[in-house]
């Protein structure tokens, strides 16, 4: 049996990733194919328990090192439960993020050393790497724009690592700009300003002919 393909959307706060990774679930599935929708953190239950602490912004929250260490836990037990058994059953895996979002937000939003975190996903990953990753670059301005809305719609307020300040979110989003020029092959940059479809129809674009 083939192998299933590895897609997964990454970005900034309020880029569009979660909404335009059910349609593309969707999509994959109208087309026949098996499909495993997952996201990170998250995906298994200590994964979804990990999420909520490192989401938690009450009286204890986890250092620069311990968030580090706890996205790639996470990770570690999203990849082993998860996306290889999925993979290695035929079935195709899109993630709402993966190891780049380690590398943008902790490596270059953080400060934290690259060559710490490429060891540490490449430990977290057992060498498992995405065939195609769809980054969503959108405006700071319609970024934020996107935020307040989400949070008004679902009346929840910003968490710990969307609260964290436009000068981080300006950094991560270096990061991932420079993950893009990096690995050019896999990486594939998407204009994510514009409506839903117009996004969705670039990321279409792209993934189509893989099917």
């Amino acid at each position: 049996m083939a192998r299933g393909r590895f897609i997964t959307f990454e970005g900034g706060e309020g880029c569009g990733k979660s909404t335009q990774v059910r349609r593309l679930c969707d999509a994959l599935a109208s087309e026949g194919i098996e499909v495993t929708c997952t996201r990170e953190p998250g995906g298994t239950w200590l994964a979804e328990s990990i999420r909520r602490l490192i989401k938690d912004q009450r009286e204890d929250p986890p250092c620069d090192r311990s968030e580090l260490l706890l996205f790639l836990a996470a990770r570690a037990q999203l990849v082993r439960n998860v996306i290889r058994p999925a993979l290695e059953s035929g079935s195709w895996v899109v993630c709402d993020r993966f190891s780049d979002s380690t590398v943008a937000y902790q490596g270059y939003g953080r400060g934290m050393p690259l060559e710490v975190i490429r060891m540490a996903n490449e430990f977290a990953c057992g060498g498992l790497e995405p065939d195609l990753t769809l980054y969503l670059a959108v405006s700071p301005e319609t970024a934020r724009a996107r935020r307040r809305q989400r949070e008004t719609a679902t009346q929840t307020e910003a968490d710990r690592i969307e609260s964290a300040g436009d000068e981080f979110h300006a950094r991560l989003e270096d990061g991932f700009r420079e993950l893009a020029r990096e690995f050019p092959e896999r990486i594939r940059t998407v204009d994510a300003n514009g409506s839903v479809d117009e996004v969705w129809e670039r990321i279409w674009k792209l993934v189509k002919p893989l099917t």
